[in-house]
């Protein structure tokens, strides 16, 4: 167990050093979500004051999403470097090393975690810039909890295409598949304010149930159990099926 540890604290810190050996490549994820949250607050915050919406502020709205979007950057980024590290050949060599494959890619979801509360903070500090009420110490712990679980998601999956494809030219699939699971939601709007097809989609959509473990604190309102392990399970079911399906291509590698 010791030993496990010291190998998965040895590629969480590799990976993690990459900020601050080139700290312009997690500038993007860090600055698109708040981006994204200060343009569509703008343009369309009067929507906030339609029927369905909590609080008519529709920059609590968005905030929750744009912590996911931002886990999703870098889960995504987490694909793109393992898929490098295969292209130089790095990544065989770690292959022919005495320890679990298992590891290799439990380090990589690890540092996928730790990164993904880069771009959350500093959502959350700019939220609050633009008059987003403190959600509380709770639902905040909560937020953050499920955005780091929500990039080891999406690194997983992340990983699985790069372990197909070997190459970081499939770097635009794995990120369209974080993007696509997130847009499907409630994202823009109340459940009850969708239509047809998009609104069956996110309501059997289970990161929208991550979605919304996120939002609660944001959102006027109080924290509830039932929305708090609903986002849980959902986000612990995802784990196992990407996480499972990761590990499975990463022992199959080479053989």
């Amino acid at each position: 167990m010791t030993a496990a540890v010291r190998v998965l604290s040895a590629f969480q810190r590799r990976t993690l050093n990459e900020i601050v050996r080139v700290p312009g490549g997690a500038i993007p994820g860090v600055l698109a979500p708040a981006i994204f949250l200060v343009g569509m607050s703008g343009v369309f915050g009067a929507a906030g004051h339609l029927p369905g919406y909590t609080g008519g502020d529709l920059t609590t709205w968005f905030l929750p999403f744009g912590m996911l979007q931002g886990a999703s950057f870098t889960g995504a980024a987490t694909g793109v470097n393992l898929a490098r590290d295969i292209e130089q050949g790095w990544f065989d060599r770690l292959l022919l090393a005495p320890q679990r494959r298992s590891l290799l890619l439990g380090g990589l979801v690890l540092s996928a975690s730790v990164r993904a509360l880069l771009p959350a903070t500093f959502l959350v500090f700019v939220g609050l810039l633009l008059g987003v009420s403190w959600p509380g110490l709770g639902a905040l712990a909560i937020a953050f909890v499920l955005v780091m679980g929500f990039a080891a998601v999406v690194a997983c999956y992340a990983s699985l295409v790069a372990l197909r494809f070997r190459t970081q030219q499939a770097a635009p699939l794995m990120q369209i598949g974080g993007f696509i699971a997130i847009l499907f939601t409630t994202a823009y709007a109340p459940l009850a304010l969708l239509t047809g097809w998009l609104a069956d989609v996110a309501r059997l959509n289970p990161v929208n149930k991550i979605l919304e473990g996120a939002r609660q604190g944001f959102v006027p309102g109080t924290v509830t159990w039932s929305t708090t392990w609903h986002a849980f399970v959902a986000l612990a079911a995802l784990g196992l099926v990407l996480g499972g399906l990761a590990v499975r291509s990463m022992r199959r590698t080479g053989r």
